[in-house]
């Protein structure tokens, strides 16, 4: 989100002054000059237009899919979907953005951030919003979502970015480590079918690239905050705002937030059993949209069929709208022999009770975070 992002490198620390704002002419209230004209929300008009253009082509995708397993058998298996079922899962996922946010509040705490669990339950929704809405999100909303909880809670920008980065973090561990043990089970089963081999490498890959670029950013932090700094001399030239020794103080400090957590293992450690948790009812609403349709699934099936889908939610697609559910399809065909019609289905019920389920909760608390400011 261009505006939000462009205010990122003036937003209030502690004992900062907040960025200067100057009137505009005819409008009663201030706000920080932009080369963007913005809507209210601090959203440019260019972005909003980019989320509507990501949602058309979504949407254009999940209708010919829709017309290539059949429209009239993937509605005759909606139409059957029993609603006590899709309410249990819409109760899951809105108890896993609870223990999601928890896990965040536990984090903040390490870095001296005392806040309400009320509002990090509101602002952790919006930002969850903002990331679902916004093409790549899924690969990049960690520097948005620190700038929401910059501005609604006491945190500085550094402490709020190492907050959600290891957050995710552990997230990424949690959903990595349960698709390992549920591949390890379909393996040990011989159930894997050989056309999911690449898949299976892609999350072995993914686990090690996780662990090598830890390993790097641990061992290696003042090399890469040296290379960082290089980097931003030359942009620095063209952006006066923009300054090395800017840069090289908000690396401290990030620097210094991460150690505060690395300092605390057994807050990490509740946080992390926060994620689990929080995970595994992320998953269990794929388990219960068979049920809504009278299927039943093994849950080492949903279990990897989630963990695995999530590798096609980094496109250039507002929460990998469309790609997702051509993964969840795909595998569902492939590891329990549903028709192509009712995997779909299967899919595109489990994406209702949990992202669209997360779009319309957390736009309200995005409106209700708006408000506040």
């Amino acid at each position: 989100m261009h505006g939000a992002f462009a205010r990122i490198n003036t937003a209030r620390s502690r004992g900062r002054p907040a960025p200067p704002i100057e009137p505009i002419p005819g409008r009663d209230h201030p706000r920080p000059v932009t080369a963007t004209e913005e809507t209210p929300s601090g959203v440019s008009r260019s972005q909003v237009g980019r989320i509507a253009a990501g949602f058309a082509v979504a949407g254009v995708l999940l209708a010919v899919i829709a017309a290539g397993v059949g429209v009239d058998e993937v509605r005759g298996a909606l139409a059957t979907a029993s609603p006590g079922w899709l309410l249990a899962a819409c109760c899951s996922m809105c108890l896993c953005l609870c223990l999601w946010t928890r896990s965040w509040q536990v984090i903040l705490g390490v870095t001296g951030v005392d806040e309400s669990y009320r509002t990090l339950l509101v602002t952790y929704a919006a930002a969850t919003f903002a990331n679902y809405v916004t093409p790549m999100g899924q690969a990049g909303g960690e520097p948005f979502i620190a700038y929401v909880l910059s501005r609604e809670t006491e945190a500085s920008y550094e402490e709020s970015l190492a907050s959600v980065v290891t957050a995710d973090l552990l997230n990424l561990i949690a959903s990595i480590g349960m698709a390992l043990l549920s591949l390890g089970v379909l393996v040990w089963r011989s159930e894997l079918p050989t056309a999911l081999a690449p898949i299976a490498g892609g999350l072995v890959v993914a686990a090690a690239s996780v662990l090598a670029v830890a390993t790097v950013a641990i061992r290696f932090r003042t090399t890469v905050e040296r290379s960082l700094t290089k980097l931003v001399a030359p942009i620095g030239r063209l952006v006066p705002k923009l300054t090395v020794d800017g840069v090289r103080e908000r690396l401290g400090e990030l620097r210094a937030a991460f150690d505060r957590l690395a300092a605390d293992p057994r807050a990490l450690g509740r946080a992390f059993a926060f994620s689990v948790l929080g995970w595994t009812l992320f998953v269990l609403p794929l388990f219960l949209a068979g049920r809504a349709l009278g299927l039943a699934v093994d849950p080492v099936v949903v279990s990897f069929a989630v963990s695995a889908s999530m590798l096609a939610g980094y496109v250039p697609s507002p929460g990998g709208l469309g790609s997702i559910e051509v993964a969840l399809t795909a595998l569902l065909v492939a590891l329990v022999g549903l028709s192509s019609a009712n995997a779909y289905a299967v899919a595109l019920l489990y994406r209702l009770t949990t992202y669209w389920f997360a779009v319309v909760v957390g736009g309200l608390a995005a409106l209700a975070v708006v408000r506040r400011q």
